[in-house]
């Protein structure tokens, strides 16, 4: 899964081709109550995983079903289509279902949500882990897009450069579609060497990104997404890919001068997803077991 925070689209997100809905384990418990919910493992649930997007559901299956194995695991499917949306939509579903206070495992743009919910709701939150964050200040995302761009072949970056002016184009009703195909291109860039996997997006939201992602921008750009991050008093771990091509100094920098709390994991031989890189894979899971072994 591509985030769709900083693609090349202008103000456009990326992600890969839409998939049915997947339950690979039978420790998936769906919460008939609650749609935008699975869980993983038993009770209690003092983890959290926080997919990327703005708009990508699903993507942290993978990461739950590991994890689940030592601990109960919620996966929160955020549906809202503004940010202050997603914060009380996420913060309703901890107090209902979560052990209070958990470990949130943010991955891409839910690694910003997970900061941002981390700041305005501190007693909520035990630990902040942010994989493959987004830079947390503009001057770090200048050259995402064309690295990943450059990535491709000749042909795939015409066809990227096609779709994203699909994107743009107020007239086309669908935007899930070629949203989905661009992002399935530039995931390719952001991987370094991926293991055969099975996509768990259960739907590409466009609607959801273009809600959210604008308010998100003006946080940033504004330099307040910094600013909430002094409001932040749990430990805070930043697991990061040398090949994701969001910059590990657009993370480890801010960061670094913000937060109390704060430790940065660099990975070799990784891209944006390193549970599906065949060099870091295993690190990355001893790295997250290691981190909630305290709540065991």
């Amino acid at each position: 899964m591509v985030d769709f925070s900083t693609s090349p689209v202008s103000k456009c997100p990326t992600t890969q081709e839409t998939h049915p809905f997947i339950l690979a384990s039978q420790q998936v418990k769906l919460d008939i109550n609650m749609l935008n919910l699975r869980k993983y493992g038993n009770k209690p649930f003092p983890v959290a995983v926080i997919h990327g997007g703005p708009g990508a559901p699903g993507e942290m299956a993978p990461v739950a079903r590991e994890l689940s194995s030592l601990i109960g695991v919620l996966e929160p499917l955020q549906t809202a289509t503004t940010l202050e949306g997603q914060v009380r939509e996420l913060k309703a579903v901890l107090e209902k279902h979560a052990a209070l206070p958990v470990t949130l495992i943010g991955f891409s743009w839910g690694a910003l949500l997970s900061f941002i919910f981390a700041a305005r709701h501190p007693s909520f939150v035990r630990k902040l882990i942010l994989i493959s964050s987004a830079p947390y200040e503009e001057k770090y995302a200048a050259n995402i897009a064309q690295t990943r761009l450059s990535r491709l072949s000749e042909r795939e970056r015409e066809e990227a450069l096609s779709l994203m002016q699909t994107l743009n184009d107020p007239s086309i009703a669908d935007k899930n579609t070629p949203l989905a195909r661009l992002g399935n291109l530039l995931s390719k860039a952001d991987s370094y060497d991926p293991l055969p996997h099975d996509d768990e997006i259960l739907e590409c939201q466009y609607d959801v990104f273009q809600g959210v992602w604008e308010q998100a921008e003006q946080l940033g750009s504004s330099g307040k997404l910094l600013e909430l991050g002094k409001r932040i008093k749990c430990p805070v771990v930043a697991i990061h890919g040398d090949y994701d091509p969001h910059p590990a100094e657009g993370v480890v920098e801010p960061l670094s001068r913000t937060l109390k709390d704060f430790r940065f994991i660099l990975l070799e031989k990784c891209g944006h997803r390193p549970w599906l890189e065949r060099s870091a894979r295993d690190r990355f899971y001893n790295i997250l077991k290691q981190e909630l072994v305290f709540q065991l």
